[in-house]
């Protein structure tokens, strides 16, 4: 038998390897998919995106035939009304989600949508959905922190060298789109009608209505212009393992959430973002202006101290005075 402290000590450092493999993959899908949008002839992004979620479909599929990781879906009674209510708007957020933020590739450098992502819109418009959907609350000191950050990032958009409105509104498009999963599913997971599921169930079954949401959008705007020749450029084996990373993103992002919780997911995103932010300097060689990074500085400690307060701050930075000793030896 372990002890407490031992079982305690191995689920922090389960947690770790959890945040450590999201941060991993979350970056390396955002530059790959970065790379092949802009470095290849494949200038696709919304088949793109529908090619990572048919493989998730048919990933899932089989990870369900083969493996006990999907046995959950044998506890949730799904019928055409249960589909049609909490998966397939969750499916069609998704879809929107991953193709604006796709397309924003397209318009913006990297740094500049992780800045976007994690220092301003994301926060602001997750927040603004919750309350939008009564299940957080605001107050005076959120709204405050809110105008610092956007304040913030208005300084780190003057600066921005590639700077692009289309871009912008794609981008916020994306985050909205994702705000309003987020908080579908959080919902979802939180009913207490006998239909929870875990997060990767919810991939399973709301990959297929992405994947052909995807398909109808690729066949209305991108099907015409689509050329195969641009599949045999970028090659069929680097668009596999593309699809292979987006999934395993999907993957790392359900297990950690369902390890920890949306705070640390939003904490953690700021080291991440901040080295995607120098491998966009390093691989594109990315200008970032000396006003752009006062507004990116101010922003990321604007959302530190949105994600933890000033009480909890302030006790971390008090609490290794308490260890020190009175006197010296």
């Amino acid at each position: 038998m372990y002890s407490k402290s031992t079982l305690s000590e191995r689920a922090a450092w389960k947690i770790i390897f959890l945040t450590l493999s999201w941060i991993v993959w979350s970056n390396l899908t955002i530059l790959f998919n970065k790379w092949i949008l802009e470095s290849t002839g494949f200038r696709y992004p919304i088949i793109l995106t529908s090619w990572h979620l048919i493989f998730a479909t048919v990933a899932t599929q089989v990870l369900a035939r083969t493996t006990s990781i999907l046995d959950g879906r044998k506890t949730i009674t799904m019928d055409t009304k249960v589909y049609l209510q909490k998966i397939a708007p969750i499916g069609l957020l998704y879809s929107g989600s991953l193709v604006c933020s796709n397309i924003a590739y397209l318009y913006l450098n990297i740094s500049f949508i992780q800045m976007l992502k994690a220092s301003a819109a994301g926060p602001v418009v997750t927040l603004l959905t919750s309350w939008f959907w009564g299940v957080a609350e605001l107050s005076a000191a959120k709204v405050a922190n809110i105008l610092i950050i956007t304040l913030s990032v208005a300084l780190a958009v003057s600066g921005e060298i590639q700077f692009s409105w289309l871009g912008v509104g794609f981008q916020l498009a994306a985050l909205v789109f994702d705000a309003n999963r987020l908080i579908m599913i959080q919902i979802l997971l939180s009913d207490n009608d006998g239909q929870k599921m875990d997060p990767l169930v919810s991939l399973y079954y709301s990959a297929p209505v992405c994947a052909l949401m995807n398909l109808f959008l690729a066949w209305r705007t991108e099907f015409a212009t689509f050329q195969w020749s641009a599949v045999a450029e970028t090659g069929v084996g680097m668009l596999l393992l593309n699809a292979i990373v987006g999934f395993m993103l999907n993957v790392s992002v359900f297990t950690l959430i369902g390890k920890t919780s949306g705070l640390t997911m939003t904490l953690v995103s700021i080291p991440k973002n901040v080295l995607l932010i120098l491998a966009s300097i390093v691989i594109w060689h990315t200008r970032i202006s000396f006003l752009q990074g006062v507004g990116y500085s101010i922003a990321l400690l604007g959302l530190v101290v949105y994600s933890m307060g000033w009480a909890r701050i302030k006790s971390y930075v008090q609490a290794p005075r308490k260890d020190e000793p009175s006197s010296l030896v």
